[in-house]
């Protein structure tokens, strides 16, 4: 049986305005042990912000954190799936577009999750050395 994103993908994203600092997504990526936050405006994806991004666009160009915003530093072009899409077609996105996430939309572009190379490796591969990492409890 195919599966589909929606089996693999974390639900309810964590995600902010665009006009919040780049320390508050921070501070927030750090509270939720995650690594990316979606950018939404009245409700529809705008883009998508890692904690790579905050330190390339941001901190390595000497930005101030509290008064950056995260639309100056997120990814606005992006690629999207669907929760009903097949696996198979989020793994050939990566690929071809070499991202490690990817954001999931419903049909008005409202954000219903994500889904990361982590995911994914946890799934087809639970054996490998990126699932186990993927799976490991964070360092703090």
């Amino acid at each position: 049986m195919t599966q589909q994103v929606r089996d693999v993908m974390t639900a309810d994203p964590v995600t902010v305005e665009p006009l919040t600092s780049v320390r508050a997504v921070a501070r927030l990526m750090r509270d939720k042990d995650i690594g990316a936050v979606l950018v939404v405006e009245a409700e529809r994806l705008r883009g998508l912000v890692s904690d790579r991004d905050l330190v390339v666009r941001a901190i390595a160009e000497d930005a101030d954190p509290a008064r950056t915003t995260v639309a100056a530093a997120c990814s606005a072009l992006l690629v999207t799936v669907g929760p009903d899409d097949d696996l198979d077609h989020a793994v050939k996105l990566m690929r071809e577009h070499s991202v490690r996430r990817l954001p999931v939309v419903d049909r008005e572009h409202h954000p219903v999750g994500i889904v990361s190379i982590g995911d994914l490796s946890i799934e087809r591969d639970p054996r490998s050395a990126l699932a186990d990492v993927s799976a490991a409890r964070p360092n703090r």
